[in-house]
């Protein structure tokens, strides 16, 4: 086990105060993860809950005929796993690590344990805040069915990769092409396309499954007005949740 500090890199466990901290703590363990590995499948039961530290899982539609749209994306600031306060074990969702690192993990039993305590301040606090994720999750997902469906994949693709960033802090992605296609639902050829566009502009620099951003401005200016709305309303939780 980490330090007792390590759990605060996670926006929600960092909003309780050390002594409530410290009681979950215990049940807690610390899991690394690999780029491009499964967490759970579309349906299976979840049997841990996960607070990210520094990786970053995506949350992904798969649909009959074989396609797939990342709907919404977990990091250090919520909890993969969330629709567990409301009674579900089932995964809506595939999830895949875009990001590797590490998070720390409950298992659902335990977690299910201290919300059912209730009535306590420590388990209140902790429904409120995971319920105040939950519709910054719902709004995500929202955004993202208007985005898909109205915004240009030249727009997607700056709106998905300046959030990539923003999670990695860094100017420096590994993805490939058909990766990003695979998250974004749509034909890999399609972002080859508005990829080699960002470049030739001068706005990213991809090489063999690096992307580097060049110019952050540009980018912003050539995303959808999703990424702002959905950065607004992460930095509005993370206010909300840091006042609690």
């Amino acid at each position: 086990m980490k330090s007792l500090q390590s759990p605060r890199q996670n926006l929600l466990l960092n909003s309780l105060p050390e002594f409530e901290l410290n009681q979950i703590i215990s049940l807690l363990e610390t899991v690394s993860f690999c780029t491009a590995e499964v967490i759970v499948e579309m349906h299976d039961e979840f049997q841990y809950l996960f607070f990210p530290t520094t990786a970053c899982f995506s949350l992904i539609n798969c649909l009959n005929d074989g396609t797939t749209v990342e709907v919404a994306q977990v990091g250090s600031e919520g909890l993969l796993g969330a629709t567990a306060i409301l009674g579900s074990k089932k995964s809506l969702t595939q999830v895949i690590v875009n990001k590797e690192g590490d998070a720390y993990r409950i298992s659902l039993a335990s977690f299910q344990k201290i919300i059912a305590r209730g009535g306590g301040r420590r388990s209140d606090m902790l429904q409120k805040i995971i319920l105040r994720y939950l519709q910054m999750l719902i709004m995500h997902t929202s955004q993202g069915c208007a985005c898909n469906r109205r915004h240009s994949i030249e727009q997607q693709l700056a709106r998905w990769l300046l959030s990539s960033f923003d999670r990695a802090g860094s100017k420096n992605l590994c993805l490939t092409q058909e990766t990003i296609a695979y998250y974004l639902g749509v034909r890999r050829e399609s972002v080859t396309e508005a990829a080699k566009k960002l470049q030739k502009e001068h706005i990213i620099k991809y090489q063999r499954g690096h992307i580097e951003l060049s110019n952050r401005s540009e980018m912003e200016n050539r995303a959808c007005e999703c990424y702002e709305i959905l950065k607004t309303e992460q930095i509005n939780l993370t206010m909300e949740v840091q006042a609690a």
